[in-house]
């Protein structure tokens, strides 16, 4: 546990200034929720729309403290023995087809770590260095799943009946995303801080666009994050994220485009990258970019 100088304001601006350093912008506010999780020892729960950098969030904290990810990609019809362990039944009959020679192999043998197969939240309270655990996508899996986990994260600990309880070494940092698939039970959220993860205003998202990619000029930069920030308002089924308007950057870049309104051809060419249904596809004509693109220019 931290002091109370620990947990003062400069830590959590520690952590702000850290992630920008490694490519992460971080408003003020996550930054503080950030730096709560780990000085509580509490997880962190991030909300909000699909696209807005909600898992990246674990991978700049992961290589902030310079420790291992550990991910669990959640979804419908998850179970225990995929996200905590099961046993290598494969290797167990192999060994007893081995033993028949001899007078077979005990369960105590075949029931031992040399046969467990250790999912990603048995592997995460195993390590002796505490890694960053990243639940993505809780609301996708089932509520039994859910309460499950909340016992797991109450506790830091699993049972395996052939080997008795697993407590943590050390607390991982754990990490829980959400899209809005479905509502959350109230005791998950009780047992978790909370952020809710928006689409950056412009001059964050130019941020994070100089942050990644530096090599682009300042003028295509505005450019870009304002059509991709006015496309975000008009009435598209898959709002273009942080990850397509990264993606779309690159793909100008890489065409030598240097100017949005001299390049239309390659605007509506490169609109693969940020626009993912065909319905979206057919709400952006060359008219729409070239409105978009007159606001900016």
């Amino acid at each position: 546990m931290e002091s109370k100088e620990d947990m003062g304001a400069t830590s959590w601006e520690r952590v702000k200034s850290g992630l920008a350093e490694i490519g992460y912008v971080a408003d003020d506010r996550l930054s503080m929720a950030l730096h709560l999780a780990q000085a509580l020892g509490r997880p962190l729960l991030l909300e909000g729309p699909a696209g807005v950098g909600k898992t990246e969030v674990a991978r700049a904290m992961a290589q902030l403290m310079g420790t291992e990810l550990i991910r669990l990609q959640c979804y419908e019809g998850l179970d225990a023995s995929h996200a905590i362990y099961e046993w290598n039944y494969q290797r167990q009959l192999l060994a007893i087809r081995a033993s028949e020679a001899t007078g077979g192999v005990s369960e105590a043998a075949l029931f031992s770590e040399d046969y467990l197969l250790r999912r990603p939240l048995l592997e995460a309270i195993s390590r002796a260095v505490p890694p960053v655990l990243l639940i993505d996508e809780i609301d996708r899996a089932d509520e039994e799943f859910e309460a499950y986990l909340l016992e797991v994260l109450s506790e830091f600990q699993i049972t395996i009946p052939e080997l008795g309880t697993v407590t943590a070494q050390s607390r991982p940092i754990v990490v829980l995303t959400a899209n809005g698939t479905r509502d959350l039970s109230d005791a998950l959220r009780r047992r978790c801080l909370y952020s809710y993860v928006d689409y950056p205003d412009r001059e964050t998202e130019l941020a994070i666009l100089q942050a990644r990619a530096p090599q682009i000029e300042a003028r295509l930069a505005r450019q870009i994050v304002g059509v991709v920030q006015g496309l975000r308002r008009e009435e598209l089924e898959k709002l273009p994220g942080i990850a397509e308007m990264l993606d779309w950057a690159a793909a100008l870049s890489g065409l030598g485009v240097n100017d949005l309104s001299q390049s239309p051809d390659a605007v509506q060419a490169t609109l693969v990258c940020l626009l993912k249904t065909a319905a979206d596809r057919d709400a952006a004509p060359r008219e729409v970019m070239d409105r978009l693109i007159g606001k900016v220019a």
